[in-house]
């Protein structure tokens, strides 16, 4: 057996790395056939555990529904979160222009661990290619350009450690509520950090986010929580799809 991508230790057995395996060479070779309408029709290799993880983002924006705020991403990596949420932002509020996107993350991986992430993490972890924000820029604006209001940029990426970053946003964007918080850093320092600067910026309703809540690869991420909120405090759900990951609503 295999560790995975999400480093959450022997999930999946040889036979079914191979089928992995195959299927993405299956894509590769498939998608330059597939003519003017590629996007609808590479669906056909779409896995579960990726229609899961799209289900998952549909059952929390729609909580956000009706509520105002930004909506921050913490731990963006390849971005197939943040591009998700653009589309379900064009789908449930093409006309909201207030209901902006920002995405932080170094793109160079973890600027560091600490003894409260437990074992096996390690500086530089979960790195993008060099400059890949560009990249992620261009495509998050093609995305967008399909939707109402396509001139007014409504998603943004935010370089650098987001212990720093958030500072600097938070000055540049006064009085912004954060509707909705997605912690996907893992580690402990940045997590607690932003968990701590944007507490004054949320509201009783804002919805926090976390992919690795109570999980014994990743402690650091609820730890922070505990230490900034008291888990007591909270009241969290769990999708029953997405194992790590637990959501809590500002009561």
């Amino acid at each position: 057996m295999k560790k995975n991508e999400r480093g959450e230790g022997f999930l999946r057995t040889e036979q079914e790395m191979e089928a992995v395996d195959d299927l993405r060479d299956m894509h590769m070779n498939l998608i330059p056939r597939l003519g003017d309408n590629w996007n609808q029709h590479s669906l056909v290799t779409l896995r579960r555990q990726s229609i899961s993880r799209i289900l998952y983002l549909d059952w929390i924006y729609k909580k956000l529904i009706g509520k105002p705020g930004v909506i921050c991403e913490f731990g963006v990596q390849w971005g197939g979160v943040l591009s998700i949420l653009t589309n379900l932002r064009g789908i449930y509020e093409p006309f909201n222009h207030q209901r902006k996107i920002y995405g932080f993350d170094t793109f160079e991986g973890f600027v560091d661990v600490t003894a409260e992430d437990g074992e096996g993490h390690e500086k530089g972890d979960y790195s993008t290619d060099i400059f890949y924000e560009n990249e992620l820029s261009e495509i998050l604006n093609n995305l967008e350009s399909s939707s109402p209001l396509s001139h007014i940029q409504k998603t943004s990426l935010v370089k650098g450690d987001a212990s720093e970053t958030i500072k600097l946003w938070l000055q540049e964007n006064p009085f912004v509520a954060v509707g909705l918080a997605i912690f996907d850093m893992d580690v402990y320092k940045p997590t607690r950090d932003v968990l701590e600067a944007i507490k004054p910026r949320l509201f009783k309703g804002s919805i926090l986010v976390f992919d690795e809540f109570s999980c014994t690869s990743w402690p650091g991420e609820t730890q922070a929580v505990d230490e900034v909120f008291g888990l007591s405090n909270l009241r969290f759900e769990h999708y029953p799809h997405q194992p790590n990951c637990a959501i809590c609503v500002i009561e």
